[in-house]
């Protein structure tokens, strides 16, 4: 069981404050450029428009500050402009009030682009997350009956089991070994179905990134044994390649059975609308260059060439009660990881998607 994030516990909740020593220097040097163009700009002729490298400050300085403190700085900027033209003696007055509003103008300007990228950096942030947890849901609700299916399994095994416990201690004189040997079934049946729960939590439950080194073969196979019912439905037989002795994989694990299972949800619906006689998926696993790459096969009715170039499009999609999102946030998972994801045509047909990951570095010989 995981430690509660939310703990209090200075374990738990890591001090990011900057040092008062960090935030002092940083002032330090944006006072220093601050004092450095305002005497460039008062020292220098009006037809010199010094006072534009406030600009160079401001958009330097803004990853390190926030909002209040960004537009401080803008409004300090422009003050000091307008305080350096008071102070200037040399030049044409004229020329000295067209470049001072043009570089008051150009300060504000830069500010508030910076401010406005910004606040379009941080909705695009929080739009992805959400379409993340939009996909995690839906990649697993086509997969609902065979969820349902693999926990009843031993539910249903834990009620028989129980039964039978009840009628050994009810004989007489009671069957001590036989009961014993029921409780175990149960025992094993209820762990069966906490693992079988726990799975889908972490499918579901959205966690953020956590790269950690796993091992692949054992991540695809949690997600397909999550899709046995679903794939008996549709009569599909399933497939695996699984390399061997493969190096492990240095990714965020759960997110990369996300994108497993959003493909072979893809596979099984596209089987399950096609005609085809062989209804086949096969999932492989190789090592090849560096990278684990993970191939979800299948004999379905292909891709239209004229649809595979827009496959990874945001809210694009062929299916009347598809989202367009799956395929899109895939690559953007697989992408942050520091993968990629593709597809091919197999020379037998069908189509094939496949993502490669980075693997665990070797540790350098002492």
């Amino acid at each position: 069981m995981h430690p509660d994030s939310h703990s209090p516990t200075s374990a738990s909740v890591p001090n990011r404050t900057p040092s008062r020593g960090r935030v002092a220097i940083r002032y330090g040097l944006i006072s220093l450029a601050l004092a450095l163009i305002f005497i460039f700009d008062t020292t220098t002729r009006y037809e010199v428009a010094a006072a534009v490298l406030y600009t160079v400050v401001i958009f330097v300085a803004h990853s390190a500050l926030g909002r209040g403190e960004l537009i401080g700085l803008t409004i300090v900027s422009v003050v000091l402009t307008v305080v350096s033209f008071a102070l200037t003696l040399d030049g044409e007055l004229d020329s000295g009030l067209i470049n001072t509003g043009l570089s008051i103008a150009i300060i504000i300007a830069i500010a508030f682009l910076i401010i406005r990228a910004d606040d379009a950096r941080h909705t695009a942030q929080q739009t992805q997350e959400q379409l993340k947890k939009i996909v995690q849901v839906h990649g697993l609700e086509g997969l609902t009956t065979s969820i349902a299916h693999e926990v009843n399994q031993p539910l249903a095994a834990i009620t028989t089991s129980g039964h039978a416990c009840q009628r050994w201690l009810n004989q007489n004189p009671p069957n001590i070994d036989k009961a014993h040997e029921a409780l175990g079934r149960i025992l094993h049946d209820a762990y069966r179905a906490d693992t079988i729960i726990s799975r889908i939590r972490r499918l579901t439950q959205g966690e953020p990134p956590h790269t950690n080194a796993f091992e692949v073969n054992t991540a695809v196979q949690e997600v397909l044994e999550l899709s046995q019912a679903e794939l008996r439905r549709h009569r599909i037989t399933l497939h695996t390649e699984f390399a061997q002795e493969l190096p492990r994989a240095l990714a965020d694990s759960v997110q990369t059975q996300q994108v497993v299972g959003n493909l072979l949800l893809n596979a099984i619906q596209a089987l399950a609308g096609s005609t085809t006689n062989e209804r086949r998926i096969t999932v492989a696993s190789t090592h090849e260059d560096g990278h684990i790459v993970v191939s979800v096969i299948d004999t379905g009715p292909g891709i239209d060439p004229e649809i595979q170039p827009h496959l990874f499009d945001a809210f694009w999609t062929t299916k009347d009660d598809g989202m367009g999102v799956g395929l899109s946030i895939s690559r953007a998972i697989i992408e942050a990881n520091g993968g990629r994801i593709w597809t091919d045509t197999p020379a037998s047909g069908g189509a094939a998607f496949s993502i490669s990951l980075p693997v665990v570095p070797k540790k350098a010989p002492s």
